[in-house]
């Protein structure tokens, strides 16, 4: 199996990239690491695992995030995300809220690299495809540099050679998960030693990454990898920009106005087979940041996308309140050829 390009990847992030968004963002960018929510591992092997794996063949490259911490569930839940398709399976070990604490899983399974280093093993055992860890520099407690290359060291003699590194603590006690992405500082340089210190892994950054100009800079510098994450979902244009800079792709973009029409026919399709329609453009909402008639767009969507009877034709009547620059210069162009 060829390695991912783990260049730049769109971070997992709980009820924001479900299948939906990720079918948009494909549309923006051809070759992004794109990642689902982060599912557990009960709502694989006791709920409907069908929905949850969903996904169209498009967002290929794709990878799943998982939530647990038993050996054996997550080798069972890797076994069916890898049968659904997908191309990585991720362990999150970074997810500080209090339900995943209650769970045992996400950021409080760094205080125990042992049972990381099991559950990577269990897992690598059971699938083909790439088991991943994204974690943070520390938790409470367990700060300090030595504490992280000890984590980095016993899990990856489970077989785990990729790391992606949200670059603050998790504070576990007395920080909401919010909290945890905004009031703990951002500490590139400790990502930075780390793959000076582990030439031979896999090391990519994530945490307040807001442009590709800016995650490319970390790559020159010589990191294997960026996620980005809510900027990607705030203003997901920016990510026009990747193929170009990050993989020397120079397929020009897709416009603002050309993602939408080529997202119409998919629109159509989720909703004839029942899909509110309003669960696709929460995710298209920020498109038109910044431009005329953004402000319209999605006050537009806002207002009716929630209707039983939505569909197709209310994104078109939201993408007629922005002006198009293309059509507005083909108008000039043809006055001027009369």
């Amino acid at each position: 199996m060829p390695d991912l390009d783990r260049r730049l990847s769109i971070a997992p992030m709980m009820d924001w990239t479900d299948r939906f968004d990720r079918y948009f963002l494909r549309l923006i960018t051809r070759h992004a690491l794109l990642y689902t929510e982060m599912i557990t591992t009960g709502a694989l092997i006791h709920g409907d695992a069908e929905r949850h794996l969903r996904f169209d063949p498009s967002e290929h490259p794709v990878a799943c995030q998982l939530g647990g911490s038993d050996p054996v569930a997550l080798a069972q839940s890797a076994r069916l995300v890898e049968d659904a398709g997908y191309d990585e399976v991720n362990l999150n070990v970074g997810c500080p809220s209090d339900r995943v604490q209650n769970g045992f899983f996400g950021a409080c399974l760094m205080a125990d690299p042992a049972l990381v280093r099991d559950c990577v093993a269990a897992m690598r055992d059971t699938v083909s495809i790439p088991v991943t860890v994204k974690h943070r520099i520390g938790i409470d407690g367990r700060e300090g540099y030595d504490d992280l290359t000890h984590f980095i060291d016993t899990v990856r003699a489970g077989g785990c050679d990729t790391f992606i590194v949200h670059a603050r603590i998790a504070v576990l006690a007395g920080l909401s998960p919010k909290e945890n992405r905004e009031i703990p500082p951002l500490k590139y340089d400790v990502v930075h030693r780390l793959k000076q210190d582990f030439p031979d892994l896999s090391i990519s950054l994530n945490g307040g990454v807001k442009t590709i100009a800016d995650a490319k800079a970390l790559i020159d510098a010589g990191l294997d990898g960026v996620m980005i994450g809510r900027a990607a979902y705030q203003d997901p244009y920016c990510l026009a920009e990747a193929d170009a800079a990050i993989y020397g792709d120079d397929t020009p973009p897709r416009s603002r106005h050309d993602i939408v029409r080529d997202l119409l026919p998919y629109i159509e399709r989720e909703v004839t087979a029942g899909t509110a329609l309003h669960h696709i453009t929460r995710h298209i909402l920020g498109l038109f940041n910044g431009l005329p008639g953004a402000r319209q767009w999605r006050r537009y969507l806002s207002e009716n996308a929630y209707g039983a009877a939505a569909g197709p034709g209310v994104v078109r009547q939201a993408l007629a309140l922005v002006p198009d620059p293309d059509e507005d210069y083909s108008r000039a162009a043809r006055t001027m050829d009369v």
